[in-house]
């Protein structure tokens, strides 16, 4: 066993994940971004960085206090896109991958989607089917990017949404509070005595 897989195996227990709501936890999912997209697979700041970074949800991993993994969730009407999905080296280990692979799944169903999909080069593509469940889109085409060697697969998941989904139906409290954070009171809401 290597050090590094040993520093994982030891250090699992400090592994969270949560969902962003901070400019300093979103400055961490940046830098991992740009540490896995950039630095090792040569991906240019305008490729990594888009337009959607605005309009999604952004998940972040941590070992204790250490960022070492993001990803990106965009809503659309009946499903939802988990997409720049990173890790750093030391930490691409199935537990942590597949640990926040599910609070992500879990975070999606809550909010009442029942699918999930994903694109992914073929070696990875491979690894989200056996370790994760996903299954290829049917009738689906790989497609290219321009600086990419290889072609995006896109994937899918089914998700069966909790008793406690968010739906239209949840209490007014429930929709006002922090993404992620639905069973915990704002300190803005009143307390009935």
């Amino acid at each position: 066993m290597d050090q590094e897989t040993s520093r994982v195996r030891r250090q699992d227990n400090l592994v969270r994940v949560e969902v962003v709501t901070t400019a300093e936890q979103l400055l961490h999912a940046h830098a991992i971004r740009a540490i896995c997209f950039m630095e090792e697979n040569g991906v240019s700041a305008r490729q990594t960085y888009d337009g959607n970074d605005y309009q999604a949800t952004h998940i972040i991993v941590y070992a204790g206090e250490e960022p070492i993994g993001t990803a990106r969730i965009r809503w659309f009407k009946d499903f939802a896109k988990m997409e720049r999905t990173s890790f750093r080296k030391a930490w691409r280990d199935p537990r942590v991958i597949k640990r926040s692979a599910e609070f992500i799944f879990d975070h999606i169903s809550r909010k009442g989607y029942d699918c999930v999909i994903t694109h992914a080069k073929p070696p990875y593509a491979r690894l989200w089917q056996r370790m994760l469940g996903f299954k290829p889109a049917p009738g689906k085409v790989p497609l290219y990017f321009e600086g990419h060697d290889e072609p995006y697969v896109e994937l899918v998941k089914h998700l069966t949404p909790p008793d406690n989904a968010i739906t239209p139906a949840s209490d007014a409290a429930v929709l006002f509070r922090i993404e992620g954070y639905w069973d915990v009171h704002s300190e803005f809401e009143a307390i009935e005595s």
